[in-house]
């Protein structure tokens, strides 16, 4: 969330970054927001007044009952309760301007960084860092991934179908050692570059989903216990964020670094063809997510430092992938910068999204209250968050980029965690 501040002091800023994102009716917006914190505070100042008012005619109506005159303290106290009833009254304005002010503030997203590219669609995005390799090319006869799922026994959709339903896919034999062996495999390397495991809950209560953005922006998205009021989690990032929610640190602190490994669930809409055929676009799926909580002068350079960090693990791995910059129309809500990696699949020949690398700065420590304290007092953290990595995607051009004749080789950093270099036809 924005600060008000930052809205009255840099509104011309803001309204470029929000350009950017294509933004309707921005300024109309900012001044509401304005205008409804003109009318806070003014309330706010009446309601001190009159509380004030209040104690000191309650002081005469106490100094004119000790001195006998019952009469005039009488009179006096029935002005403090007309002082009572008018207090109330400001009370219940006030709260209903908070509210709505806090309302129009849940509208507004994230002011893009400078150097976020303008644009409306994904056709806009900077191509940040191109493969500087040659691209696998792949016989006619290559197959995709979900053909070469039923030969090798890998996961089944139909199985997902007859649980629950579509989007839902079943991983069997090796295919759900192969996924168990990524997740260690990732949980390793984030481990060893000093992040904290964490295993959060699946579920998250209304104010830890609307803290970190999900709410009220991807509501929609969201899959919702509504008996409980509990929202399966979209992504690790929400638990794992919300564990410094309220909470000031220490600047010798920062950065904390966390990792960890969930399922995660989104009900994305789904449309039809090749591009979200097999495991390109699901409704659960495994992912493990690096956060961390950093100061505000250090933010970028972690963000840098992250995407090195994921970079590697793709090369570990012997995917091609390319980075790109998104821009200001395809960055997601919250989000200040955004990085996505992309990794080619010779099969479907073209790019997959498996991972993206954001920094928020203040946006959602502002919400989440998440502060260190500095040198003229307590100031908000920034916070970032990436995918390292999700499965589905990974999974794919896996199967695909490396399949041969004799068997889907493996790369050699998942030999230890799998207990095998291939994959074999099941009958």
């Amino acid at each position: 969330m924005l600060l008000l501040q930052t809205l009255r002091d840099e509104k011309d800023r803001v309204l470029t970054g929000l350009a950017k994102r294509q933004v309707a009716d921005a300024e109309a917006t900012i001044d509401r927001i304005i205008a409804l914190d003109d009318r806070r505070k003014a309330t706010q100042t009446s309601n001190d007044e009159k509380l004030a008012e209040r104690n000191t005619i309650s002081r005469q109506v106490g100094e004119l009952m000790k001195a006998g005159k019952r009469e005039e303290g009488a009179a006096l106290r029935d002005r403090v309760n007309e002082i009572k009833e008018g207090i109330a009254a400001g009370e219940a304005e006030l709260n209903q301007i908070k509210e709505e002010l806090e309302e129009a503030l849940l509208t507004l997203p994230n002011v893009p960084h400078p150097l976020v590219p303008a644009g409306v669609t994904e056709d806009d995005n900077e191509v940040f860092r191109p493969f500087a390799g040659e691209l696998p090319v792949l016989p006619d006869t290559a197959k995709p991934h979900w053909e070469l799922a039923e030969e090798y026994k890998i996961f089944d959709l139909e199985l997902g179908v007859k649980t629950t339903g579509a989007g839902f896919p079943v991983f069997t034999g090796q295919g759900a050692r192969l996924a168990r062996g990524l997740v260690n495999f990732f949980l390793d390397r984030n481990t060893a570059a000093g992040y904290t495991e964490f295993q959060p809950p699946l579920l998250v209560n209304e104010a830890t989903a609307r803290a970190t953005g999900q709410l009220p922006d991807k509501e929609g998205q969201m899959y919702h216990c509504t008996q409980d009021d509990f929202y399966l989690i979209p992504t690790a990032e929400v638990p794992l964020t919300n564990l410094y929610r309220d909470v000031i640190l220490d600047p010798e602190e920062l950065p904390i670094k966390l990792t960890g490994y969930t399922p995660c669930f989104r009900r994305e809409a789904g449309s039809y063809g090749a591009h979200v055929r097999g495991l390109n676009r699901v409704h659960q799926f495994d992912k493990v997510e690096v956060v961390q909580l950093a100061h505000p002068e250090k933010s970028y350079e972690i963000l840098d430092e992250m995407v090195a960090h994921i970079g590697g693990l793709l090369d570990e791995l012997g995917l091609p992938f390319r980075i790109l910059r998104l821009c200001g129309g395809d960055l997601g809500f919250t989000s200040a910068m955004t990085f996505d990696f992309e990794v080619w699949s010779a099969a479907q020949k073209r790019w997959l999204e498996v991972s993206s690398v954001s920094c928020f700065e203040t946006f959602q420590s502002n919400r989440l209250k998440l502060r260190y304290r500095g040198e003229n007092g307590n100031e908000l953290a920034h916070t970032l968050n990436g995918s390292a990595l999700a499965l589905p995607r990974i999974i794919a051009a896996l199967l695909e980029n490396n399949q041969t004749d004799e068997g889907i080789t493996l790369p050699e950093v998942l030999h230890s965690y799998l207990g095998m270099t291939k994959l074999e036809k099941k009958q």
